[in-house]
């Protein structure tokens, strides 16, 4: 690991249409094997059927909504203690909560039973955005179980 100097983050470019970084970084998590017209087509796509379904919302508030929504404040990490291990809570870093929370929602949006990739991130998104899905489910998870292991708080590092 260098020690010299500190490496600059490098902030994305806004995305063209909605002039917002959070869908630019979303569009770069998206994508697969470089193909980023394919990926920004399957996000822009989503956005339009969440303008259908949302009429009165802005799509990309929706969209910035549904991301917060799906973001977790805690989580557990393994610590050995004299032969033992406990799972600590920690607080995470703002930029690692929407890095999860984009891949908690592109990993259930697949997994998801709609016929194209649109239809299913719309939905995942909707449902983010509405406080229900696999997406909530699973962070809601990820905070009962940092919750049930607060007495291990101590052992934080």
């Amino acid at each position: 690991m260098a020690r010299r100097k500190e490496i600059k983050k490098r902030e994305p470019l806004p995305d063209p249409n909605y002039g917002s970084k959070l869908i630019t970084k979303f569009i770069n998590a998206v994508m697969r094997d470089g193909k980023k017209s394919v990926s920004e087509s399957i996000v822009y796509g989503a956005l339009g059927v969440i303008r259908d379904r949302f009429p009165n919302e802005n799509p990309d508030v929706v969209f910035a909504q549904a991301v917060d929504n799906a973001k977790p404040m805690l989580h557990v990490k393994s610590r050995r203690v004299g032969g033992a291990t406990y799972q600590v809570p920690v607080e995470i870093a703002p930029a690692t909560r929407t890095a999860i929370a984009f891949r908690w929602i592109i990993e259930f949006a697949r997994k998801r039973g709609e016929k194209t990739m649109i239809e299913r991130l719309a939905g995942e998104l909707s449902d983010c955005y509405q406080r229900q899905g696999a997406t909530i489910k699973r962070k809601d998870d990820t905070h009962r179980m940092a919750e049930a292991n607060k007495a291990f708080a101590h052992f934080r590092f």
